[in-house]
């Protein structure tokens, strides 16, 4: 779909013979392909451990002698030339499901917008799971063959790093990271020069390059400000993840937004579709509507193309998760654009409005939702709870009429089965398991695998988390990061035969990590048991103005701290794509207890039932169709209208309650043999249920066949 050469330089170091291994690391299809990650292992497999898996840094730093050595020895040259037929025969894209049922499009006809992509460790442009999902978007339109592109930004210093005090207090750390260690390179325009944009906001204007990340068959395009041209104050545009003030994030989505669009016409690519993921980038509706008014249709006519060709995913029923901005700074970065779009101030600012909003600021959720057409939620529950909550969008519309669908999120399955498992579906499902994970019936053969081979692997996985668990620790403490009380509440403590607990995720006030501890003795009653013991294992990150989280996470760590507690709880610090593979892998039950109905969806649990993990959760987002009975527990919420200290203390007494009588006993339940027969029925039974339902091959084909295919532009001639 792209015909731009690589521009990345190649190691000098690197043999001719090797010379395609530099082309290989700068295209992200080896973070979920096995055997790329494998042939880069065979490079030097502790500099690939500390390295956290990133190809390009594998490369620059392994030593000339080793890359000879290799050079000459058959079986690596043997396998590196296997791999790169893989990867020739996989970009070629004969036979994916797109060009089966579509045709194969010259050009990328679809358009994905989003302020967050988490792809891997080593492009840290994500900070949770709206980036984790849109980064598995990409990576299964890829394996797809969907002709996709996708736009977001280039964040010169990341998001956040986390650092906990010794005193438990969330601490946020900004570094720039290095591009050249990144596979991340210029992009270039059709004429081959790179990629530049202007976008002229108010009084400022502001300069932007391009990069690019291959992700498979696709493209990402990222915007940065941080150009020479630009003054000290548009450079920081695009520095940080979620930064700043309410100015710094209209700028932003600006750039975002309609920085995006001229970015797209800059590189010569013209898309039929476009895809907002999150209201984030809803002002690329208003530079669609300015072209096309631009070109002669009236603003009506513009609008209406736009509608039918914009697809809008809401991510979020919190009210804090949908933008609004007052009417100032939409007068003062808009004055001279809304002239362009052929409308007055007030017609302008009504685009921004709801029925009930008036007068309340531009809200992105509800431009998004008057110029786009196609509108979805991320679970069959948010579809529902966000058409209750924007039915007064649709004055006089029965909720059940309003046009809300709902395509419920997934996870693209290469990128987060842990290698073992990977293994042993490999055996039984069919080597070509993940390519068919969507088909039920394959699953099925779920049953044909040993309850030994499986809960060998299940032991196994664990054993290397909490291998990695005491590593950290070790190294922090060597480095001086961590005072020596701080490495127990890191985890060096935990047990590898004990129940072990996983908590993952942002710490948001509304997903109630601390529910656990609201009965302290119940709590070490689970905990300290000889025979049955219980341990917990959290991480997260506070967005580093969200002080409620940030209490959160002060309250975890003290009870980490807390001797009575017997080193069975621990948090571990600075959480990221890297440490979640080990966690959804190694975790034997995955607790999640949002106040329901405030989940939209989540992911976290589905990658850990991928592995085998069973999900103990509020019946809330995904969980709510995805449980069966059978397939782990669910904590039945009380209604939302309910007093919030009512509704914690249901959920924290169903959640004490399953555990004591359900989770443990069924899991310290041993044959002589010591394999826990009825425990690994529910994994078996969890596997089979959640793995093809919640995957992004069932996701990414249900946005093409319910949202996309009905997003056809049409021209201004058909007018």
């Amino acid at each position: 779909m792209d015909t731009v050469e690589n521009s990345n330089p190649i190691p000098k170091h690197l043999p001719q013979s090797l010379i395609r291994l530099a082309e290989l690391s700068q295209n992200l299809w080896w973070s979920w392909t096995l055997e790329a990650r494998q042939l880069f292992e065979l490079i030097d497999p502790t500099l690939w451990y500390f390295t956290h898996h990133n190809p390009v840094r594998l490369l620059m730093e392994v030593t000339p002698e080793r890359l000879r050595h290799l050079s000459q020895d058959p079986t690596f040259v043997r396998q590196y030339s296997a791999v790169m037929k893989m990867f020739d025969e996989y970009r070629q894209g004969t036979g994916t499901w797109y060009g089966k049922k579509y045709g194969h499009p010259k050009s990328p006809s679809i358009a994905y917008f989003s302020a967050e992509f988490g792809l891997h460790i080593s492009i840290p442009i994500y900070s949770g799971g709206l980036g984790i999902l849109a980064g598995d978007h990409c990576k299964e339109a890829s394996d797809l063959g969907v002709p996709l592109v996708g736009i977001g930004f280039m964040y010169p210093q990341g998001y956040f790093r986390q650092r906990i005090t010794q005193e438990g207090w969330q601490e946020a750390a900004y570094a720039p990271f290095n591009r050249e260690e990144s596979p991340i390179r210029p992009a270039l325009t059709p004429s081959g020069t790179p990629c530049k944009i202007t976008v002229v906001m108010g009084h400022r204007t502001v300069a932007a390059q391009v990069w690019r990340v291959d992700v498979g068959r696709i493209v990402l395009y990222l915007i940065d400000t941080d150009v020479p041209e630009n003054s000290p104050e548009n450079r920081a545009l695009s520095a940080r993840l979620y930064g700043g003030d309410q100015e710094i994030r209209v700028c932003q989505e600006i750039l975002l937004g309609i920085g995006g669009i001229r970015m797209l016409r800059e590189l010569g690519i013209n898309p039929t579709v476009f895809h907002a993921n999150e209201g984030h980038s809803a002002f690329l509706t208003l530079e669609r509507i300015r072209e096309f008014v631009q070109k002669g249709s009236t603003h009506a006519e513009a609008s209406e193309l736009v509608r039918q060709s914009t697809v809008f995913t809401t991510h979020t029923p919190v009210p804090a998760g949908h933008d609004v901005f007052p009417h100032h700074l939409m007068d003062r970065y808009f004055t001279a654009y809304w002239e362009q779009l052929g409308l007055s101030r007030d017609e302008f600012i009504r685009l921004g409005e709801t029925p009930e909003s008036r007068g309340q600021g531009f809200n992105m959720t509800a431009l998004a939702m008057n110029l786009a057409a196609h509108v979805n939620g991320v679970s069959r529950e948010h579809g529902r709870v966000s058409r209750e909550m924007w039915q007064h969008h649709w004055p006089g519309l029965a909720t059940d009429l309003v046009p809300i669908k709902s395509v419920t999120n997934g996870i693209h399955a290469p990128t987060w089965i842990g290698p073992e498992m990977n293994q042993l579906y490999g055996k039984f499902l069919g080597p070509d398991w993940a390519e068919r994970c969507d088909e039920q019936a394959m699953w099925q053969r779920v049953s044909d695998i040993p309850d030994s081979q499986l809960w060998a692997v299940r032991q196994l996985m664990k054993r290397k988390l909490m291998g990695f668990i005491r590593e950290r620790a070790r190294t922090g403490w060597i480095n001086g990061h961590l005072q020596s009380s701080q490495v127990i509440a890191r985890g060096t403590l935990l047990d590898p035969e004990a129940l072990t607990l996983g908590f993952a995720r942002r710490f948001a006030t509304y997903k109630r990590a601390t529910l656990l501890f609201r009965d302290l003795e119940r709590l070490k009653r689970l905990l300290q048991n000889h025979w049955r013991p219980v341990q917990l294992v959290f991480a997260g990150k506070a967005h580093p103005a969200d002080e409620p989280g940030r209490y959160f996470i002060h309250e975890v760590v003290n009870f980490c701290n807390d001797h009575k507690l017997g080193g069975h709880i621990a948090f571990l610090e600075d959480y990221d794509m890297h440490m979640a593979k080990f966690l959804v892998q190694g975790v034997d039950v995955w607790l999640n207890t949002p106040r329901f109905p405030l989940e939209a969806s989540g992911t976290s649990g589905m990658k850990a039932a991928l592995n085998g993990v069973i999900n103990c959760s509020v019946l809330d987002g995904w969980w709510k169709e995805g449980y069966n009975g059978a397939n782990g527990w669910g904590i039945t919420p009380l209604s939302p209208t309910t007093d919030q200290q009512e509704q914690d203390a249901h959920d924290a007494e169903e959640m004490y309650r399953l555990l004591e009588q359900e989770v443990v006993p069924l899991y310290y339940q041993r044959d002589l043999d010591g394999t826990p027969r009825g425990w690994l029925q529910m994994v078996k039974e969890c596997i089979r249920t959640v793995a093809p339902q919640f995957c992004t091959k069932r996701m990414v084909k249900d946005y093409v066949e319910t949202m996309y295919s009905g997003a056809t532009a049409r021209t201004p001639s058909s007018w």
